[in-house]
């Protein structure tokens, strides 16, 4: 009699047990798991929180700490941003070789010790004058700048007319002399950190996006002189290279890189005469 109860009481407990293991989940109430560790990763995902407290790596202040967003190491370049060249086959303006677009360390800052010697280093445009370039510039300086420096350039922008408002300040004109034969340095500078009552624009634009904006800058200039600033032909300075530039050169380079690995070529197949006379 006694093994009969014990017998249904074993059976009885095992069949609750079973009910209260696989109860399903609702509400607050997130249920019962056979087996939590196949749910709930020991591993903890960088920026997410999701504390459980089956979890073997400390507290829950401890997993808190842990995903909490880090700033990177000065210096950091993102990845797929380095190691590229410009148009010229060599390195950018800072020395550096970076992809087209992405996130650049800026080494100069924002003081106008390094702003001077920003205007001073930073001289050439990493990127050839083209036509796509100069369309993509002029979309984004209406957008961004055209409000304050007008859409000529010469500072009569919206803000500043007597049609749109009156701004406390006299944007910079570009067609003036003196910015005309300015570095790029003073316009990217300026796009990184912004001059006076004039704010950074580092977020709002691109590393190339920013020298597309002052391509069409210079392409404005060009037009108040009556000279040619353009993807054939740049008669403003001799700073900026035109793409045709870049593919002539190119073209040229082609023959002998050519003939260089034809001469090559004929090395290897004397050598390799000569080894099998012997």
């Amino acid at each position: 009699m006694n093994i009969k109860y014990q017998m249904l009481g074993f059976f009885g407990g095992l069949i609750m047990i079973s009910m209260i293991s696989c109860q399903s989940a609702g509400g607050n109430q997130t249920g019962s798991e056979y087996m939590p560790d196949m749910a709930h990763s020991v591993a903890y995902e960088i920026n997410t929180y999701s504390y459980y407290y089956n979890n073997r790596y400390g507290t829950e202040d401890d997993l808190h700490k842990a995903v909490q967003p880090r700033l990177p190491i000065n210096g950091t370049i993102a990845r797929g941003y380095a190691g590229t060249s410009d148009h010229t086959g060599g390195h950018s303006h800072q020395g550096i070789a970076y992809k087209a677009n992405g996130s650049v360390p800026y080494y100069y800052a924002d003081n106008e010790e390094d702003r001077l010697k920003a205007i001073a280093e930073v001289v050439n445009n990493p990127y050839p004058i083209t036509t796509a370039g100069l369309e993509k510039g002029k979309l984004l300086y209406n957008i961004q700048c055209a409000i304050c420096h007008g859409e000529k350039g010469d500072g009569a922008g919206y803000l500043i007319r007597d049609d749109g408002g009156k701004y406390p300040v006299q944007p910079a004109n570009f067609l003036l002399d003196d910015l005309i034969t300015s570095s790029n340095g003073r316009y990217y500078h300026t796009l990184i950190y912004g001059r006076n009552l004039m704010g950074g624009y580092s977020e709002n634009l691109s590393y190339e996006e920013r020298w597309d904006v002052i391509h069409y800058i210079r392409s404005l200039q060009a037009v108040s002189k009556t000279l040619e600033y353009s993807e054939k032909v740049n008669t403003l300075n001799n700073i900026e290279v035109p793409n045709a530039l870049v593919m002539a050169q190119k073209a040229a380079q082609a023959p002998i890189a050519d003939a260089k690995v034809v001469s090559d070529s004929m090395m290897v197949n004397k050598i390799g005469s000569k080894i099998n006379q012997h």
